[in-house]
This record gives structure tokens, C-alpha cells and sequence, in this order.
């Protein structure tokens, strides 16, 4: 006897049978036992869900001579006859290509005529969709006013190319994709019952695989034990059959792009080439990666939406951290073009390469995404001394311990400064000039924490906003403006608008208070024309130590 597949094989027989689709198979089930069956269902969703199954199972159910709970016996002679396909009461119908008038008509003519044996004639017609504008218009009115005995169960991938007409006149059943945790429950009883060895880890991937069909899943199914006959199916033998890549590979890819290393990227994408790797399946679970990345930056409580080890969710965590959400939304949207593009392009290694060079070089590009990728790079080497402002060689950027300031601004009533007198100071146009001494300020204890807490965390806060806010937060400074208040000197009139909102300066707020546990206030300013921005602000402690004299506060 020849080989049947497994998918054929392991068809449902009966509504217990089918997985995944409980909501559907418990009204069906309720409608046989009550005996209120309708004339027309519309069975939709995407493949290999259950639909014709479904069909199957229920046009046996309502012919069965003693059904249970619902569900055909599969005993009696009607249930005998459908599932052999020897009874003239089920008609399955292909819309493909039965897609006619003349086809309709014909059916149009048979419904006329009762079911000789069993009580209903029931008609199932597969990827309705394919039916022709005027095969619809020939099936309305026999489809909304039936005879008694007969029932039309219509089934598509496409429900909106139904038209409207018909939509109206039946009862709708939306199949949904089947969970991967319930497509690998299903293949461990079926390679059970088949006596085939396979490790767990292989049949969570081939249900992921399936992309939420059943029918899909246990193809591939089918295809890798073939090829392994006789041996124990493992992942490796999954990742090879189907040409599929480990977890392992994308975080380097992913590293190498985030190094901006080219070489590092062609290198692996090199040795996917040199296995046998599917190209565009690379790039789809490449995007899936990233995904997960995305989710882990974005949504609460994330954990619980993958479906792996706590290792390789603690791998994730760490990968997420070396990307912020828009730069992930950046990749994502390139690798996604890219797998439309591929599909059915002739040189699919060249058009990987051009995206991994666009991911790993933003500069080559010239839109905001990339830009703001670019400043991302810029300022994270700012703030570990990669760079230098123009000018500024050799120049310490906080002096005396981190208390510089720069940037003066008006000075509040609950502060006193003095000025701290310069030696030697040169007469106006007596030589050369040198650089006028910074101007100290001195206040109180609480007030410095605050302020040095803020501005040597100043870069990380920053870079903690959205892409699309964090540009216009560029050559800005923090000064105290009194108790639990700092105010953001802004030089750019364009970026103060941008960044003195007042919902901007809430989510500041916001973010330093559930990072660092300080309910801090910010307002903003724009810097004033010749304005200083060399201001330095101590303690009392400190002045005295700095200058060694006798301080006199200001009334």
C-alpha cells in the first residue's frame, strides 16, 4: 500500500479531534445536539487551520444515525459512506476550478432533489473566493432560500473578496492560526503513535514553523523524518532539513551591526551561503529576532510572550540593551522591505548584503531614521570621551571635582553668590588678555547633590527619550533653580520649543524620579546673547577650602 502523508493520515475524524479551534467546535457541536442547524456557514481563515475538516466532520454529524455529544459515531452506515466518500448526500465542490455559471446551475438543479437516504444534503464548495461575479449572483437566491434538507458550507482563505450578498445570508466561523504550544502537543501524540523518535526542541520549532497551520506543520514534519529515517529527528536535523538558522547566529549578526562591523556581518551571512541556508527564511527569522528585541525594549511583563529557555531569554535582555526601540523599528522596517523584495529576486545574496551594509553604516543614508541613529552613535561616544567640542583640546569639562557649570542664568532669592576675586588681574588694554576666572556660586548641600546627580547623569537621561525629542535636547545645560528644581538652559530657540513642552519636561520627571528616586522639578530657559556659560557652583565647605577666605553672603 503506498504512503499516505501525515497530514492526510491524522485527519480529524470527529470534533474532538480538532485542535485549536474550541469556540467554533462547541457551536457546532450545541447546534446538532439542539437541532438548530442553520442552511449556510462561511468557514474562513488562513490555511491549514481546520476549515474542510471542520466541514467534513460536521456534514457527517448531522447525517449520523446516533451522534455523540455533537460528534459522528463513525459507526453507522451514513458516517460509513461520507468518510469513504461513496455517499451522494456530501458534494465537495472546488471553487478553483468549478468557478462558472454553468457549475452553479448545476447545483441549482440538484438541490431540487432529497436526500435518499440521511436527512441532508449538504454542499461543500472550498476557496469560494474563486467563484466568478456571476457564479455568486446565480448562488443567492438558492443560498438564501434553500430547501430544508439542504445545508451550504462555503470555505476561504480570502473572506474579503466574498462579496457582501453573500456574507449577509450565512452564519460566519473565523478560524484562527493554532498556538505553537498547541501544534507541538498534537505532533508529540502523533510521533508517538507513529513510534518516531524526536526531541522535544525539534517539534517546538516545526509547530513554530507552521506559522499557526497544523496542515503546514506536520508537512514539514513529514519532509524531516523522511530525510532522517531511521535516527532520532533532532533540531540540528530540523535546522538542516528546512534550512533554517540557530538562535546563536542572529545575536551575532546582530552584535556585529551594532559594531558597525561589515566584514563581521558578510563574514556570517557568508557562512549561511556556505551551509545551504534558506535566504529568505534567514531574513524572516532575522526580522523575528528583532522582534523579539522590540518587545523585550517595549511591553511590560515581556517574558511571558516568548517561548523559550530563561537562558536564551537572558541572552535576549542582554542584546536588547545595545539598541534603543526606534533604531530596532529602523531595522525592522529595512528587513522587511527587503523580504518582499527577495522573494523573487535572482540575486538574493547581493540585495542581504546591501541591507546588512545599510544597517551597520546609517551615514550612507539620508533619512531621519538614519540621522537620528547617527546622533544616538554620536553621543554615546561623547559621553565615554570619544570626542571633543571644537575648541576644547585638553580642555577639563568639569573642573574642581565635577562642580562646573556651564551656563550662568538669573539668580533666585534662595541662593547668595560671591564673586571670587582674581590675582593679578591685568588692566583693560595692558597686554595680553587672559581668560576672565569662572564665576562660583555657592548653595546649599542639598541643592549641589541634586544638581552634580543630574548633570553627570545628564547624557543617560537624555538618551533615555524618544529619537524623535532627544535631538533638541542637544548643547543643553542643567543650573539649580531652587529646592528640587533644575532648569534646562537651551542655545537653539527651535530646540527650547521642542524641548520646554510641558509634556517633555514631564516624562523628564517622570524618568528621574523612577530611576534615581527624586521628585525633581524642571523648567526650561533660552540662553541669553554673550551669556556665560562657565558658572561654577559649591558648597561652603568647598568655597573656603578653594580660595581660603572669609566668606560674606550676600543679603
Amino acid at each position: 500500500m503506498s504512503y499516505t502523508a501525515l497530514y492526510r493520515k491524522w485527519r480529524p475524524q470527529t470534533f474532538e479531534d480538532v485542535k485549536g479551534q474550541d469556540p467554533i467546535v462547541t457551536t457546532l457541536k450545541n447546534q446538532v445536539c439542539s437541532g438548530r442547524i442553520g442552511h449556510a456557514y462561511l468557514f474562513c481563515g488562513t490555511r491549514g487551520t481546520g476549515k474542510t475538516s471542520v466541514a467534513k466532520i460536521f456534514a457527517r454529524a448531522v447525517n449520523c444515525e446516533a451522534p455523540v455529544n455533537g460528534s459522528p459515531c463513525g459507526k453507522c452506515a451514513s458516517c460509513l459512506q461520507i468518510a469513504a466518500g461513496n455517499s451522494l448526500n456530501v458534494m465537495e465542490i472546488d471553487a478553483a476550478s468549478n468557478n462558472g455559471v454553468e457549475n452553479i446551475r448545476e447545483i441549482r438543479e440538484q438541490v431540487q432533489y432529497p436526500p435518499t437516504e440521511g436527512k441532508y444534503r449538504v454542499y461543500i464548495i472550498d476557496e469560494v473566493h474563486m467563484l466568478s461575479t456571476g457564479a455568486f449572483n446565480a448562488l443567492l437566491k438558492t443560498l438564501e432560500e434553500p430547501p430544508s434538507y439542504v445545508i451550504f458550507i462555503l470555505a476561504t482563505t480570502e473572506v474579503h473578496r466574498i462579496p457582501i450578498t453573500v456574507l449577509s445570508r450565512c452564519q460566519r466561523y473565523d478560524f484562527r492560526r493554532i498556538t505553537a504550544d498547541t501544534i507541538t502537543e498534537r505532533l508529540k501524540e502523533l510521533t508517538a503513535a507513529e513510534q518516531m523518535p524526536v526531541e522535544e526542541r525539534a517539534l517546538r520549532y516545526l509547530a513554530k514553523a507552521g506559522d499557526g497551520s497544523m496542515r503546514d506543520a506536520l508537512s514539514l514534519l513529514d519532509q524531516c523524518a523522511a530525510f532522517h529515517f531511521g535516527e532520532t529527528l533532532t533540531y540540528e536535523h530540523v535546522l538542516d532539513v528546512l534550512g533554517a538558522v540557530d538562535h546563536q547566529v542572529f545575536r551575532e549578526l546582530f552584535q556585529a551591526i551594532r559594531k558597525d562591523d561589515v566584514k563581521g556581518c558578510i563574514r556570517t551571512l557568508e557562512e549561511m551561503v556556505v551551509q545551504g541556508r534558506e535566504l529568505s527564511q534567514f531574513v524572516v527569522d532575522f526580522i523575528w529576532y528583532l522582534r523579539n528585541l522590540l518587545l523585550i525594549k517595549t511591553a511590560e511583563d515581556a517574558e511571558e510572550l516568548f517561548d523559550m529557555s530563561a537562558d536564551n531569554l537572558a541572552l535576549l535582555k542582554e542584546d536588547a540593551k545595545l539598541a534603543d526601540e526606534n533604531t530596532l523599528m529602523r531595522y525592522i522596517r529595512i528587513l522587511s522591505d527587503l523580504s518582499n523584495r527577495i522573494r523573487y529576486a535572482s540575486q538574493k545574496r547581493v540585495l542581504i548584503e546591501v541591507a546588512l551594509i545599510r544597517l551597520a553604516r546609517p551615514e550612507m543614508e539620508e533619512d531621519l531614521d538614519s540621522i537620528l541613529e547617527r546622533l544616538e552613535k554620536l553621543e554615546e561616544k561623547a559621553e565615554h570621551g570619544a570626542l571633543t567640542a571644537p575648541g576644547s583640546a585638553g580642555a577639563e569639562p568639569y573642573p574642581s571635582g565635577g562642580t562646573a557649570y556651564y551656563g550662568s542664568g538669573d539668580m533666585t532669592a534662595d541662593r547668595a553668590a560671591v564673586a571670587a576675586p582674581s590675582a593679578n588681574q591685568p588692566a583693560a588694554g595692558s597686554g595680553p588678555q587672559t581668560a576672565p576666572e569662572p564665576r562660583v556660586v555657592q548653595l546649599p548641600k542639598a541643592q549641589l547633590e541634586d544638581l552634580n546627580l543630574i548633570r553627570n547623569e545628564w547624557g543617560k537621561i537624555v538618551r533615555s527619550m524618544g529619537m524623535s525629542i532627544r535631538p533638541s535636547f542637544r548643547e543643553t545645560v542643567v543650573e539649580p533653580a531652587g529646592d528640587s528644581c533644575l532648569c534646562i538652559v537651551f542655545q537653539d530657540k527651535m530646540n527650547f520649543s521642542m524641548g520646554s513642552r510641558p509634556s517633555v519636561l514631564g516624562e523628564l520627571e517622570r524618568y528621574v524620579e523612577q530611576t534615581y528616586g527624586k521628585a525633581m522639578y524642571f523648567k526650561a530657559r533660552l540662553r541669553e546673547t554673550g551669556e556665560r556659560i562657565d558658572t561654577r557652583y559649591v558648597s561652603d565647605e568647598e568655597l573656603k577650602e578653594n580660595i581660603h577666605m572669609e566668606i560674606s553672603i550676600e543679603e
